[in-house]
């Protein structure tokens, strides 16, 4: 068995009420980790842990979140910024010889805000708290979109690609502290949303994806854990693509 060398360690992980980040969560604190969970949905925290109603595009909001795990648990040591939203929509649909539609301001702004902006706003609360520790891990959710694009998802895309692009920068400014950064790229994860979706989507889905399943949430997760593990202690930089091989398939 692997030894992970985060017991006891304190773990942000935002948007963690459902999905993706719900099960990341729990996977930490059966870990036995101190797992704070961040949403702006209300959850229950998981056992021993910390749960904060918190908008990750508010920045006073952010902060004061990162002084009361601070100061509960005396240090921050992974943050595992998850939380996402969807605003899909065409740049411009044009149908019958006319425009029937635009991606709208609201949609592209709402998207950056949380899923880009969000990201930046967490990391740069909770950096001089890893820095003060002696440093830490910041995992971040891209997504094969961010890799390769996806029809409809201008603003998504160009968050989860900045997103790889800010993993990078991260890396190489913090390494010296001894803080990794890395992404995670999901692939068809089968999340409650995903799930909702009509049968023939989701045949398309498993059918674009190599080895014939969606993924689970805990595949995320189990990602995720490994990164900010011991096994895992010279790896920062990197982005990892969790999908089933659909990047191959493409």
């Amino acid at each position: 068995m692997i030894e992970t060398g985060l017991r006891d360690k304190v773990v942000i992980v935002t948007g963690g009420a459902a999905g993706i980040g719900k099960a990341t969560a729990r996977r930490f604190a059966r870990e036995g980790c101190r797992v704070a969970s961040w949403d702006v949905k209300d959850a229950t925290p998981e056992d021993g842990g910390l749960f904060q109603k918190v908008d990750t595009g508010d920045p006073g909001a952010v902060d004061q979140a990162v002084r009361e795990v601070a100061a509960r648990w005396g240090a921050i040591h992974v943050l595992v910024n998850n939380a996402g939203i969807l605003r899909d929509g065409q740049l411009v649909k044009y149908k019958d010889g006319a425009v029937a539609g635009l991606m709208s301001d609201e949609q592209f702004d709402a998207v950056i805000n949380v899923n880009l902006k969000g990201v930046f706003v967490c990391a740069r609360a909770v950096v001089p708290h890893m820095i003060a520790g002696g440093g830490g891990v910041i995992l971040n959710a891209s997504s094969v979109v961010g890799l390769y694009g996806n029809f409809g998802q201008t603003n998504y895309v160009a968050a989860k690609a900045g997103l790889i692009g800010m993993t990078r920068v991260w890396a190489r400014e913090l390494g010296k502290y001894q803080i990794r950064v890395n992404a995670v790229a999901p692939g068809f994860i089968a999340t409650d949303m995903v799930r909702s979706m009509p049968e023939k989507i989701l045949e398309s889905m498993r059918d674009h994806t190599p080895l014939g399943r969606l993924g689970e949430p805990e595949d995320i997760a189990d990602a995720y854990l490994w990164l900010a593990s011991d096994a895992a202690a010279f790896v920062t930089g990197a982005v990892i693509s969790v999908d089933g091989g659909v990047v191959t398939g493409t």
